[in-house]
């Protein structure tokens, strides 16, 4: 996939209410979920006790992390997208996130990206984004957040 390119600031203003870009789908497998448990120290066992989740947890498997979700929103704008000119582009926050659904291991989820809003601010621009990680074949989405971005030109 192509990110899609922003020539500037008043690129972004013009684009505000359109879809911006869709990233690959990733598999979440196993390996991802226990090194995300073992940097995080969130070992708790519906993530990494793949005999114990498939018999008691109530999805029949392990599941990822929320926040192994949440994080992958990072990788996933730089697939879709790239602006020129730019000094620097900083993670600002989050307004708003829902985990709608789990993510069992085996899955593959991606990232659609709207831009929501373009804020002036010094030195460039926060960008509100509404960001959805849908997961492959179902019809509810694994995470929605609104994610603040800065790009400082």
């Amino acid at each position: 996939m192509q990110a899609t390119r922003f020539s500037g600031i008043d690129d972004a203003k013009s684009r505000v209410g359109q879809e911006i870009g869709v990233s690959d789908w990733l598999l979440i497998d196993q390996a991802r979920v226990n090194g995300f448990a073992d940097v995080t120290g969130d070992r708790q066992w519906i993530h990494v006790d793949v005999e114990r989740a498939g018999r008691e947890s109530p999805f029949g498997a392990p599941i990822a992390h929320g926040y192994l979700t949440l994080s992958l929103l990072a990788k996933f704008a730089g697939e879709c997208i790239a602006v020129d000119g730019i000094k620097l582009a900083v993670n600002y926050g989050l307004n708003r996130v829902r985990f709608a659904a789990p993510v069992k291991v085996g899955s593959r989820v991606r990232a659609r990206f709207t831009l929501a809003a373009v804020e002036d601010i010094a030195g460039g621009a926060q960008m509100q984004w509404q960001a959805t990680i849908d997961i492959e074949g179902s019809d509810k989405p694994a995470c929605i957040a609104e994610m603040l971005t800065r790009w400082y030109f």
